[in-house]
């Protein structure tokens, strides 16, 4: 039960909370910003995640679809009905927070065309399957990233022929979110970029650079793809000004002997990412 608790609660918190390293990089754009249209915006969204936290409201109406990393030390061992224990927090907490019901009904060709209707208990909500790792020690780090709508639409995964420049998979990778930023809508974002063998390990890759990422702390490459991308003023919520991206997370595998380098993108929305974490 005292699993289950803290999964509920860390719904919760990912949906209600901007974490600190997002409150700076708000007020960090603020200083730098000159436009004063996106001045004001940037001051709203910072308004609508204080009052968010402090009534336990959602962040956003697209409260998002729940996705869980868990990494499991190599000294530890996990007890009975863990995942189980798991999905039912996340059941818990999408009732209380309450999420947005996006849960579609019927079989696997009605669901496509959401012919059934949706489930009114926003706990219908299943996760996706989980993505485990292992970690060094005695401990494990349960992930919860709520993930919604508009980023995913303007996501993708695909390869770029690298010709042997790194610069060459990054300006590719630049080109595409400025096109897919532009048509975002909830801006600022945080682009997202993992970089693997295949589609599935890029996806996995990406997918940690939003579970790891700290706005604190960019390396060149995100100073590079966050200065790059602002360039294009298209600014918060498309009103113009600097302040298109907050920063970037970047994540590079292991690389295979071949001339295409898998690339996986996702412009993460001005709330995003939703996160949190729970050390078990």
């Amino acid at each position: 039960m005292d699993l289950i608790n803290k999964i509920k609660e860390a719904v919760i918190e990912a949906s209600t909370k901007y974490r600190p390293d997002q409150i700076y990089a708000y007020e960090k754009a603020l200083v730098h910003e000159t436009s004063e249209n996106a001045k004001w915006v940037l001051k709203i969204l910072l308004e609508n995640a204080i009052i968010a936290e402090n009534e336990k409201k959602p962040l956003c109406d697209d409260t998002g679809i729940p996705h869980v990393l868990v990494e499991v030390g190599d000294d530890s061992s996990l007890p009975r009905g863990f995942f189980k224990d798991i999905r039912c927090g996340i059941e818990l907490g999408l009732q209380e927070l309450p999420a947005r019901p996006m849960a579609v009904k019927g079989d696997d060709i009605q669901r496509i065309e959401q012919s059934q209707g949706l489930f009114e208990d926003p706990g219908k909500l299943v996760p996706p399957s989980f993505l485990i790792d292992h970690i060094s020690g005695n401990r494990t780090k349960i992930h919860i990233l709520m993930l919604g709508g508009g980023p995913e639409i303007r996501a993708s995964t695909y390869r770029v022929f690298h010709k042997r420049d790194n610069k060459k998979v990054f300006d590719e990778a630049i080109a595409w979110f400025k096109s897919e930023v532009s048509l975002l809508g909830c801006t600022p974002c945080i682009p997202s970029v993992g970089i693997g063998r295949t589609h599935f390990e890029a996806t996995s890759l990406m997918f940690k650079a939003m579970a790891y990422g700290e706005l604190f702390k960019q390396s060149d490459i995100e100073k590079y793809l966050t200065d790059s991308i602002n360039e294009s003023q298209v600014g918060p919520l498309g009103l113009g000004g600097q302040s298109t991206a907050l920063g970037s997370f970047v994540n590079i595998g292991p690389q295979r002997a071949s001339g295409v380098r898998i690339v996986s993108m996702r412009p993460s929305c001005c709330v995003e990412p939703r996160r949190a974490l729970i050390e078990y």
